[in-house]
């Protein structure tokens, strides 16, 4: 017979839905939490918890140390406990777990075990709830409404609820308490208080759903929907595509006598479906899309401006069924197809014709036949009169519709395209680069750079593009003249000499392998040079607000190569072996960081060719000093110390006069 044990923990896990380990998990935590609040230990010990399964007995084990005489019994035990506990290699000093399970807890540790129990099962089965949900997005679910609101409705799910909000609600559905419901899983959010589950009854998704499960044909992939288009509680229309030869699409969704469709039909309580095929051909694609109206013409152009537009023509009878009840059916035909729809009806059309007989691109044939033109004039007198029109009327309309609009939009479509491949292939030569540079780095003015913004110019690759379609393309852009087209075609070409330089650093490498194979006199010339011209730009470049350690590191330098020439040199140019040590010691001088660092007050060793000399007084500055100049410095003779000490000329405060001095050995 079962333990009592077994039996509340089989029930546990039924009615939670959680699997055993899990709560046996639970269990054991509980467990360590009472007993920790009951014997009041260290939360640096281990405590760990075996249970049976079989009989529920659990077992508490606790660390403790091997000693040899007990002074706390919670934390040591001695050796020969230890060993009967299962560790006959211990030795004083270590540390065993050891059986401490006590008989019974107290009322506090007991009230501790249970709230941890259902906190631990509480949270396990919000986690196994979310995990269960989150992989059901997107999919069908039933549920039973149990409170209605303003907002939104509560729809029970099982073992918890679904949300159902007033956005995602069908115009027109009321519900009431304990009514059977089908939804859509919309969304799963993870909160602290378990999933929280949106569902939808407009999706458009949710007739997909429906489909698939009353039509086996699309379940097992023999029929395809491409495309859904719906005002959710009105009127939806489907485009099906059958897989596989000899299975019409249509007839499957609909079914015998409409069974399959008209369970749908309740199921969405009465919303009007549409059943089409799809079909590759736009031209034939639209056309079906529009039923149950019949059309004539369907005339395809794609422009950047306005997009994809397909002017469609209908009869005069049939216009007000193709636009449907304020425009629903050809706002549903849209959606279906992803192509804005003109529709005009046909007399409309004619009349456009013949007010564009002289253009260009209509058919030279039609146009130049008399006989149609008066025929089609005749027709539309009769229309305007409010006589009956005749097939053989209706066929003089259609060709010439066919002849001039027909012709025109073709013209248009054929230019678009042109333009769409000029497009491409500015597009090729615009560096990818450009395309995620944003438009505020070419530091436009700001009127121009706002109307840029407007025409969706964004970025610099786009404006690039825009100017390479030609002048005329960027002038149309409104707001924008040929002075705005000068200025942005100058901030351009700065940005693309940026780019230009960019471009040529990676090029640094072969030109350091032809500096490796240069002669050693050329390579040592050119070290020559670039010391030179480092020293020079050292010497010459202003410090300004500059921080005194710094400075005094640029004075140095700068006084070096004025007074560092001795006669010698102008005797006779140094020797390739007495330059390399020099070049050595400047270029050292250049690279290091500046550091606070005073130098050694002994004299320098005397380099070959070169000797350093410091002056030691003003009077020992060379005219080529003077003329060079020490921008907001002073040589002053102390008069106490006997030394020479330099003025510098800072911006003075409260705290720190104007001049200030540093002595002359520190630079």
């Amino acid at each position: 017979m079962k333990s009592e044990f077994i039996l509340a923990f089989n029930e546990i896990c039924e009615q939670r839905g959680l699997p055993k380990e899990e709560v046996f998990d639970a269990l054991k935590t509980a467990l360590v939490s009472a007993y920790r609040r009951d014997t009041n230990i260290s939360a640096q010990q281990k405590v760990s918890v075996d249970i049976d399964p079989r009989t529920g007995e659990p077992t508490i084990y606790t660390e403790k140390e091997v000693v040899d005489s007990i002074f706390n019994n919670r934390t040591e035990v001695l050796l020969e406990q230890a060993q009967r506990e299962g560790y006959p290699e211990a030795v004083y000093g270590d540390l065993v777990m050891v059986d401490s399970t006590t008989p019974t807890f107290g009322r506090i540790a007991a009230q501790t075990a249970k709230q941890v129990l259902l906190q631990r099962v509480r949270e396990a089965e919000r986690e196994q709830l979310y995990e269960d949900f989150s992989g059901r997005e997107g999919e069908l679910v039933n549920g039973t409404v149990q409170s209605v609101s303003g907002q939104h409705l509560t729809i029970g799910l099982g073992r918890t609820e679904a949300i159902l909000p007033k956005s995602q609600q069908v115009p027109g559905e009321r519900y009431r308490p304990h009514d059977k419901i089908r939804v859509y899983v919309l969304e799963v959010r993870r909160t602290n208080r378990g999933p929280q589950i949106f569902v939808s009854r407009n999706h458009r998704n949710l007739l997909r759903r429906l489909l698939e499960l009353e039509v086996p044909e699309i379940y097992n992939g023999q029929v395809e929907i491409k495309s859904i288009a719906r005002e959710a509680g009105q009127r939806s229309k489907v485009a099906v595509l059958a897989l596989q030869p000899g299975v019409d699409p249509v007839g499957a969704c609909v079914g015998m006598r409409g069974v399959r469709i008209q369970s749908i039909v309740r199921e969405l309580n009465d919303e009007k479906i549409d059943v089409i095929e799809w079909d590759s051909n736009q031209h034939t694609f639209i056309a079906k899309a529009l039923s149950p109206a019949r059309v004539s013409h369907v005339f395809l152009e794609e422009s950047f401006e306005d997009g994809k537009t397909a002017v469609v023509i209908v009869p005069d009878d049939q216009l007000s069924l193709a636009i449907g009840r304020e425009g629903q059916n050809a706002r549903l035909a849209a959606k279906l197809t992803g192509w804005r729809i003109d529709i005009k009806s046909l007399t409309e059309a004619a009349s456009e014709s013949l007010r564009n007989l002289d253009n260009p691109a209509a058919d030279k044939t039609v146009v130049g036949n008399e006989k149609l033109v008066e025929a089609v004039k005749q027709v539309l007198a009769k229309k305007e009169a409010g006589r009956p029109i005749t097939s053989e009327d209706y066929y003089n309309l259609d060709r010439l519709v066919g002849g001039v609009e027909g012709k025109i939009i073709a013209s248009r479509a054929a230019h678009f395209e042109a333009e769409r491949k000029v497009r491409a292939e500015a597009r090729k030569s615009i560096p990818d680069q450009a395309w995620q540079l944003d438009l505020e780095v070419l530091d436009l003015p700001g009127r121009i750079h706002n109307l840029l913004l407007d025409a969706e110019i964004e970025t610099v690759g786009a404006l690039m593009m825009t100017l390479s379609m030609g002048e005329d393309a960027f002038l149309n852009i409104k707001g924008l003249g040929e002075k705005a087209l000068e200025v942005v075609q100058e901030h351009l070409t700065n940005f693309n000499g940026w780019d230009d330089e960019a471009a040529k650093q990676p090029e640094a490498e072969p030109a350091a392998e032809e500096a490796e194979a240069m002669p050693e006199e050329a390579k040592l010339e050119a070290e020559v040079e670039e010391t030179e011209a480092a020293v020079e730009e050292a010497v010459l470049e202003p410090v300004i607000e500059a921080e005194p350690e710094v400075v005094a590191e640029v004075e140095e330098l700068a006084d070096a190569p004025a007074t560092a020439v001795a006669e010698e040199e102008a005797e006779a140019e140094p020797t390739e072996e007495g330059l390399e040590p020099v070049l050595d010691d400047l270029s050292q001088s250049l690279i290091e960081t500046p550091v606070v660092k005073a130098p050694p007050k002994k004299k320098p060793e005397p380099k070959p060719a070169v000797v350093i000399a410091r002056p030691t007084a003003p009077e020992a500055e060379s005219e080529e000093e003077r003329r060079r100049g020490r921008k907001g410095k002073q040589l002053v003779l102390d008069e106490e110390t006997g030394e020479v000490v330099v003025k510098r000329k800072r911006k003075g405060s409260r705290h720190r006069p104007e001049w200030e001095e540093y002595d002359l050995d520190d630079f």
